[in-house]
C-alpha cells in the first residue's frame, strides 16, 4: 500500500461500525478522499481527537484498493470553536457541504484548498462579515471548480463592461445594454459592483466592503441560484443560512 501524507480537513465524519470512523477529508495533495479511521470512536485510541469535523491536520494515509486508511496524523488547529456558535458553525458547515458537493474524488484543488482554509481562519475572527466573507468564498469557489462568473466584458458580444444591471446564469457573466436579458437576473447595478470586488479580491480584504440589506439579499439570490443549479445537489445548509439571516 503506498503511504501519503497530506494537510487536510475533516469536512464530514460517520461512524462506521462498532468502533471506526468514515471521514471525508479535504486534502491539500489529493483533493477530496474518503478515509477509514479503525477504533477512532474509542476516546482512548490516538485517531480520536484527529477526526472530529473540522479539524485543520496532517495525516497520513495508507492507499489500499479502496478507501484511504488513516494511520495517524497531528493537529495543526482545530475550528471546533465553531462549533458553540450557531452561527460560525452553521458558516463553517455550508463551507465544508459546499467542498463536499462540488469536487469528485480525488480531485486535486490547491487553489480552492487554500481559500477554503483561509475562510476557516477567517470565521473564527470576529473582524469581518461572516455573510459577505461566505459570498466572496462561493464566488472563488465557482471560479476554482470552472464555473467562474464574468463580470469585466459582455458574455454574448465580449464588449468592455463598466457595469451592468443583468447577470446571465447560464453564461455566468454580465450582458450589456444591447444583447439579450435571458435566462438570468436583473439586479441593481450596486450588487454588480459588489460582485465584482468579491469575485477579484482576496478573502482577507472582504471587510473593506459596506453593503446595504437589499444588495446583501441580491448577492445571495445570484450565488445561491448558481451554486444550486451547477453542483450535484443543492446545499442543505442553504436553509439554515435563510433561518439565520431571518
Amino acid at each position: 500500500m503506498a503511504l501519503i501524507e497530506s494537510g487536510g480537513v475533516i469536512i464530514k465524519a460517520q461512524d462506521y461500525k462498532e468502533n471506526d470512523k468514515l471521514l471525508w477529508i479535504f486534502t491539500e495533495k489529493m483533493g477530496k478522499i474518503t478515509a477509514i479511521a479503525k477504533g477512532a470512536k474509542k476516546s482512548k485510541s490516538k485517531l480520536f481527537s484527529l477526526t472530529h469535523p473540522l479539524c485543520y491536520g496532517d495525516y497520513l494515509l495508507f492507499k489500499g484498493k479502496g478507501l484511504y486508511r488513516l494511520s495517524e496524523g497531528k493537529i495543526r488547529t482545530s475550528f471546533q470553536t465553531s462549533l458553540t456558535d450557531l452561527e460560525k458553525l452553521t458558516y463553517a458547515s455550508y463551507l465544508c457541504e459546499l467542498i463536499d458537493i462540488s469536487l469528485q474524488d480525488e480531485e486535486e484543488n490547491f487553489n480552492l484548498y487554500k481559500e477554503f482554509i483561509t475562510c476557516l481562519y477567517l470565521i473564527n475572527t470576529e473582524a469581518i462579515s461572516y455573510e459577505l466573507l461566505i459570498r466572496a468564498f462561493e464566488l472563488k469557489l465557482l471560479k476554482y471548480t470552472g464555473y467562474g462568473l464574468r463580470f469585466d466584458n459582455c458574455v454574448f458580444c465580449k464588449n468592455k463592461l463598466s457595469v451592468s444591471n443583468y447577470i446571465s446564469l447560464r453564461y455566468f457573466g454580465g450582458v450589456c445594454d444591447k444583447c439579450p436579458k435571458e435566462h438570468g437576473l436583473y439586479i441593481n447595478k450596486a450588487t454588480y459592483n459588489a460582485l465584482r470586488f468579491l469575485n477579484n479580491t482576496s478573502l482577507d480584504k472582504v471587510y473593506r466592503l459596506t453593503l446595504t440589506e437589499e444588495v446583501k439579499a441580491e448577492l445571495f439570490k445570484v450565488t445561491s441560484f448558481i451554486i444550486s443549479s451547477v453542483y450535484s445537489r443543492k446545499p442543505k445548509s442553504l436553509e439554515m443560512l435563510k433561518f439565520i439571516k431571518e
